[in-house]
C-alpha cells in the first residue's frame, strides 16, 4: 500500500503530503497541502480532487488527443476500514493511532499521521579528508535521531555510488579525497518510519591543511579522565558574524586566506578541536546562532553531551555555549544574566547603581552594553558534587577597564550569591564555582586581582580607563577562594595587531585541584601563518584545557 503522511504541527492545521502515479493519466507527481484541521473531510477531499485536475487537465491541453474524455475522480477517506461521513470534521478522524486510507480511483494510501518527516537536508559546502561530515541542515519533525538511519556514499560522477559508513557523523579519509558525498536518510521514531530523504554534496572532498597545531594538544587528551578528576574547556571560537565581512578579511585579519575565515571551512577545525580534547564541561564563547542550531548542538548531542546556546543581550545573533557530558554530568539548570537588566533592578547591585548613576555617561554606556552571563548548574553523576559553571565574554573595547571591571564584580557577586542560595537547597552536597570565558582582561587588570585576591579597592586604576566615566566610590570584596587553572600564559588571543592574556578557567581552590594543563601552542606555532586565525588555527584564540580533581 502506498503511503500518505500527515503531520499536525498545531492545534489549528496539518500538512498533507502523498504521490500520485497513474501512467495512463500521465501523472507523476507529489503533492503538498496545509489545511485546516476544523474543516470537513469533504472539503479536504475536494482540495484534494481539485489539486489532481489541475494536473491532469495541464496534462491534457499538452496532449494532441483532444477528444479524450475527462477522467473521473473517485477519492474517498476511510477510517478502520469504514468509509468516513464527510461532515465529519479533519480533526477527529486524524489522531495517532487511528487506522486511516485515502482512496484516489484504485489507488490507496495508508495515512500515516504524525510519522518521522525531513523538511530539509544538506551537506556542508566544504568538505575536507580528516575531518567531521554531518549534514549542514537536518531539519525534521516526530523524528528520533538516534533511531534514524544515515547512510554515507561516494562517488565520482554521480551515478554510481559506493557505500562508505553509517551514522550521523562521517569522517572521510585521503581515499575519499575527489569523490562527491551523498548522505541517505530514513528518519524513524519509536512508533513509525517516514520517507527517506537524500543530499548530495555539491563539492568534492578535498585535502586537508596537513597536521594542525591541535592535533598536537590531542596527545594529551587521548583518553577521558575519569574517577575525581574531570577536563574543562574554555574556547573563544571567533563568530562567524564578525569574520563575514570586507573589513574583517581586508583589515582585521588579512594575512589568513578568505576561504580560512569561512565559517564552512572553519567550523568543520573546531569540531575536530573540541571533539579531540574529550572534555567533560565545555564552555564556548562567541557562538553564532547558526552555528550552534545546526552544527554544534545536533553533533555534540550524537557525542553524548547536552547544551544550551544564551546569546548576548536580546538582538545579537552570537553568544555563550555550553556542553557537559552526560556520562560524568547532569545539568540541572541553566540562568542568563543580562547586567544592564540587573544592574538598575536587583538588589544584590545596589549599592554599585548608587555609585554609576552619579555619572550619567557612565551610566548611559554601561545600560546600553549587551555583555552577559550564563550560569549552568551540573551534578555529578559519580559524586555527591555540585558544580556552578559561569561562561562570560567582556566588553572588548581598549577604554572599557573600568566597564569590564564593574561586570567583573557583579558577575562574582552572583556567583557567590547564587553558590549561598544552592548550598540550601543541596544541603547534602558541595557546591563549587568553575568560572570560564573570554574576559578581555589581562592578569595586571583588576578582575584578575579580585578573583584571585578576594577584593579590588577603589583606587584600583582600571576606574580611570575613561576620565569621563570614572567612578570613584566602589571597591569589591568577594568570598570564593579562586585561581587560574591554566596560570596566565603569554598569549590566549593572537592577532597582527594584538597579543595577551585574555581567557581564563578560574577555578574553586577549596574544592579542586590541577591535575593537567594541557600544553597552549608555541610562539613558533602561532606566528607560523603571521597570526590567528589561519589555515591551521580556526580562531584568533586558543582554547584553554584543563583536568580538575576534586580535592
Amino acid at each position: 500500500m502506498d503511503k500518505a503522511y500527515l503531520r499536525q504541527l498545531n492545534d489549528e492545521s496539518f500538512d498533507f503530503t502523498f504521490k500520485y502515479v497513474n501512467e495512463e493519466l500521465r501523472v507523476n507527481r507529489q503533492f503538498n497541502m496545509s489545511r485546516k484541521l476544523t474543516e470537513t473531510v469533504e472539503t479536504f477531499l475536494q482540495r484534494v480532487s481539485t489539486n489532481l485536475e489541475k494536473v491532469i487537465n495541464k496534462k491534457n491541453k499538452k496532449s494532441k488527443d483532444t477528444e479524450k474524455p475527462k477522467p473521473i475522480l473517485n477519492i474517498s477517506l476511510n477510517l478502520n476500514n469504514d468509509e468516513v461521513e464527510k461532515s465529519r470534521l479533519c480533526k477527529d478522524i486524524f489522531e495517532e493511532g487511528n487506522q486511516i486510507s485515502l482512496k484516489i480511483n484504485e489507488v490507496t494510501y495508508d495515512v500515516l499521521v504524525n510519522s518521522p518527516w525531513i523538511y530539509a537536508l544538506a551537506l556542508p559546502a566544504c568538505m575536507m579528508a580528516g575531518f567531521p561530515i554531518y549534514p549542514c541542515k537536518y531539519d525534521t519533525v516526530f523524528t528520533d535521531k538516534d533511531r534514524t538511519e544515515f547512510s554515507w556514499s561516494k562517488s565520482k560522477d554521480k551515478q554510481l555510488w559506493e557505500h562508505i559508513g553509517d551514522g550521523y557523523i562521517f569522517n572521510p579519509t585521503t581515499n575519499d579525497i575527489g569523490y562527491y558525498i551523498k548522505l541517505s536518510c530514513l528518519p524513524k521514531n519509536e512508533r513509525l518510519v517516514g520517507p527517506a530523504a537524500e543530499a548530495i554534496s555539491t563539492c568534492i572532498v578535498e585535502a586537508g591543511p596537513g597536521e594542525c597545531p591541535f592535533e598536537r594538544r590531542h596527545h594529551f587528551t587521548k583518553t577521558r579522565a575519569e574517577g575525581n578528576e574531570f577536563r574543562v574547556i574554555s574556547y573563544n571560537i571567533l563568530a562567524d558574524l564578525y569574520c563575514d565581512s570586507d573589513y574583517t578579511r581586508q583589515v582585521l585579519f588579512p594575512y589568513c586566506p578568505p576561504y580560512a575565515l569561512a565559517i564552512d571551512y572553519r567550523k568543520q577545525l573546531i569540531l575536530k578541536e573540541i571533539i579531540g580534547y574529550n572534555a567533560d564541561i565545555i564552555a564556548m564563547q562567541e557562538v553564532d546562532r547558526k552555528v550552534f542550531k545546526y552544527d554544534l548542538e545536533p553533533t555534540m548531542s550524537q557525542l553524548g553531551y547536552e547544551g544550551n546556546l544564551v546569546t548576548k543581550g536580546e538582538e545579537v545573533a552570537e553568544g555563550l555555549a555550553f556542553f557537559t557530558f552526560k556520562q560524568r554530568f547532569k545539568l540541572l539548570r541553566w540562568e542568563k544574566i543580562i547586567f544592564a537588566e540587573h544592574l538598575p533592578k536587583n538588589p544584590l547591585f545596589s549599592p554599585l547603581w548608587n555609585e554609576v548613576q552619579k555619572n550619567e555617561q557612565l551610566m548611559t554606556r554601561i545600560l546600553n552594553r549587551s555583555t552577559t552571563m550564563q550560569v549552568n548548574v551540573v551534578e555529578s553523576v559519580e559524586h555527591d558534587e555540585i558544580i556552578v559553571v559561569g561562561n562570560i565574554h567582556m566588553y572588548f573595547h581598549p577604554d572599557a577597564d573600568h566597564i569590564r571591571l564593574l561586570h567583573g564584580g557583579m558577575a562574582i557577586i552572583y556567583l557567590e550569591d547564587f553558590v549561598k542560595q544552592l548550598k540550601e537547597q543541596y544541603s547534602t552536597k558541595r557546591v563549587s564555582v568553575i568560572f570560564c570565558g573570554d574576559f578581555n582582561s589581562t592578569p595586571d587588570c583588576g578582575i584578575y586581582k579580585l578573583y584571585t585576591t578576594g577584593e579590588v579597592s577603589k583606587d584600583c586604576i582600571d576606574y580611570q580607563s575613561n576620565k569621563e566615566e570614572a567612578i570613584q566610590e566602589v571597591e569589591f570584596r568577594q568570598g570564593l577562594k579562586l585561581n587560574s587553572a591554566c596560570g596566565t600564559p603569554q598569549y590566549t588571543n593572537f592577532t597582527a595587531g594584538f597579543a595577551d592574556c585574555l581567557d581564563y578557567i578560574y577555578y574553586d581552590t577549596d574544592s579542586f585541584q590541577i591535575s593537567q594543563v594541557v600544553p597552549l601552542p608555541s610562539h613558533e606555532e602561532l606566528t607560523e601563518n603571521v597570526a590567528l586565525p589561519s589555515v591551521v588555527f580556526p580562531s584568533d584564540h586558543v582554547a584553554l584545557v584543563c583536568d580538575l580533581k576534586w580535592s
